[in-house]
This record gives structure tokens, sequence and C-alpha cells, in this order.
């Protein structure tokens, strides 16, 4: 542990772009409060969406702080580092921060090429396989959806012309 991290409270903002849909909202939401929040050692977590939902990076900012953060790490709950990882939530976090004299923060690196998403693939596509052969519910993210069904190739129809 770096001396900066022994001497501030950290609190941590998992953030996701955000959706019209409320139910992918949702799952952010119930994701950042118990496994994400139970696997941290640090026990200020709080969700937040880029853009389209509340609670937004400022209001999560503000929840760190007010439950006692003097430094914030924002991690992005995206795959591969773009324009939002680069500009837009350094943008939002910087706005957040200048409100809170004294307190730091941090912009986390995205997902990318870390080792253990070649684990995550591999256990999404053998749990969605054991789904369609009958043997598992559907999983959280299409579950009521019957979207993870097995589908055969159809021939496109040929464009009038």
């Amino acid at each position: 542990m770096a001396d900066s991290e022994k001497t501030h409270r950290i609190g941590v903002i998992v953030v996701d772009h955000g959706s019209r849909r409320t139910e992918s909202n949702e799952m952010l939401e119930e994701l950042t409060r118990t496994s994400i929040s139970e696997r941290l050692d640090y026990d200020i977590v709080e969700p937040a969406h880029m853009e389209l939902a509340e609670p937004s990076i400022a209001t999560a900012f503000d929840r760190c702080v007010e439950r006692g953060a003097t430094m914030v790490v924002i991690q992005p709950y995206f795959l591969l580092p773009g324009k939002h990882w680069n500009q837009d939530i350094p943008e939002l976090a910087a706005d957040a921060a200048a409100r809170h004299a004294g307190v730091e923060y941090l912009v986390a690196a995205p997902f990318g090429v870390h080792p253990l998403m070649a684990d995550v693939v591999s256990a999404r596509v053998e749990y969605c396989l054991a789904h369609v052969r009958g043997e598992v519910p559907e999983c959280e993210a299409c579950a009521g959806t019957g979207v993870c069904r097995l589908r055969t190739g159809e021939p496109v129809e040929a464009a009038a012309g």
C-alpha cells in the first residue's frame, strides 16, 4: 500500500456508460452493492452512470465524500480505452472533484487486456452453452428475455431490384 493510500480514506466509484433501459442501470447498481463491494478492501463503494441515468459521477463522488473519502478512484466499467475513458470520464470527474477542495481522485484503467478477462469470457461461454443444454437457468443478463437460445442461420432474401 502506497503512503498516500495509508493517509487517505479511499472511495471507489464504479461507472458504466448509463442506459435508457432501467434494467441495465440497475444491474450495475446491484453488482456494485453486492459482489464488487464485498470483494474490494474499501468500505466506500458507489455505482455511477456516465450519462443518461442517476446516480451520475458527480452524485457518486458527493456520496463518497459524504461517507468520509479523501481520495476517490473512478473505475470505468468498460472493456477498452476510448473517448469516454480518455476524455469524458476525466472531465466529469474533474467537475465533481472541483466541489470538494483537497479530495484527490484517480480515473483507473478500463478492464482492457487484463489476463482475468479470458476467464470471464470462458465462464460466460460455458454458462450459456449449459443453458441451451437445459442444465442451468438463464443468466442475470438474459433472464426473461429469451435471447440466449440456439438459432439456425437463415438465408437472406435477395433484394428486389
